[in-house]
């Protein structure tokens, strides 16, 4: 029994003298009148470097989603909440007050950018914006394919940085311009993320073709090895799908956040409620030459 005590003893005497040496380390810091404000800037510089001081760009993307999405929608936000690792996920938001809450949410996820996936009735819209300053862009989403569904070859480490590919279309219209510059703001990851990986390998390629944006997601091989380096020519380069894949329609364009003017209007468009209003009207147009 006196052994144990001894050794309890010992431990809180060491525990102690610790707590002693640190208070004084701290009482002399301060105590020393010689230190100038010049000479304190290296040493917060030395601390910033160990807490990855590359990592300048801390722009985050909100991800969110309203109630009532289906089974594979839910699956298409998992998949590029994994895709993007600056991506903030948040819970199910009612419509009715999406508008009024989004902002709030984003300044209190420190989110500069947005993706809220509304379900309606007969489509599924994405709100892509900016907070408190705007644009926005809505889109309509199609032809959706998960991960789970597709079971492709490609394969990629989670979190690694993507390579974004636009097609030549995006530079040719302004209003294309803005979307690539706000699409590469949304799903490009920082350099220097504590989440990230120091490599590329995998792309992710957005096509414009027929007022539609294509998104796909490539891995990036070698014809004779698996991974690619920088020793390897260009030539040799393969690209693997890896999913998920889904179009973007656009819809509208507008000036704020929350909306606004209309900086663009696609009049190719056309609502779902509009479709079902033509097909009524057609069946009672020919319900009616039956009966004549």
């Amino acid at each position: 029994m006196d052994e144990k005590k001894n050794k309890k003893n010992q431990l809180l005497n060491k525990k102690l003298s610790r707590k002693e040496n640190e208070k004084n380390i701290e009482t002399n810091f301060y105590k020393d009148e010689n230190i100038n404000e010049d000479e304190e800037k290296p040493i917060i510089q030395i601390n910033q470097n160990n807490n990855n001081l590359n990592w300048i760009n801390k722009t985050r993307t909100l991800i969110v989603a309203s109630r009532g999405i289906t089974h594979q929608e839910r699956h298409l936000i998992n998949d590029l909440v994994s895709l993007i690792p600056n991506a903030k996920k948040e819970y199910k938001i009612e419509k009715d007050i999406a508008r009024e809450q989004l902002v709030e949410i984003c300044y209190n996820h420190s989110c500069k950018y947005c993706l809220y996936f509304e379900h309606r009735k007969h489509e599924l819209v994405l709100w892509l914006f900016k907070s408190t300053e705007g644009p926005l862009i809505k889109f309509k989403i199609n032809n959706i394919h998960v991960l789970n569904e597709i079971k492709l070859m490609g394969n990629c480490i989670k979190y690694s940085r993507p390579l974004l590919s636009f097609d030549k279309n995006f530079q040719k219209l302004p209003y294309l311009k803005l979307i690539m510059e706000m699409l590469i703001q949304a799903f490009n990851s920082p350099k220097g993320h504590p989440k990230t990986r120091p490599f590329y390998d995998h792309i992710l390629s957005f096509s414009f073709i027929d007022n539609n944006i294509f998104f796909r997601n490539y891995q990036i091989l070698n014809e004779i090895k698996e991974k690619y380096k920088n020793e390897d020519s260009e030539e040799k380069i393969n690209l693997l799908e890896i999913g998920p894949r889904f179009t973007m329609e656009i819809i509208r364009i507008f000036n704020n956040a929350l909306g606004g003017k209309t900086l663009y209007l696609n009049k190719n468009y056309i609502s779902p409620k509009r479709i079902l209003k033509n097909k009524i009207d057609n069946y009672k147009k020919r319900k009616l030459k039956n009966e004549e």
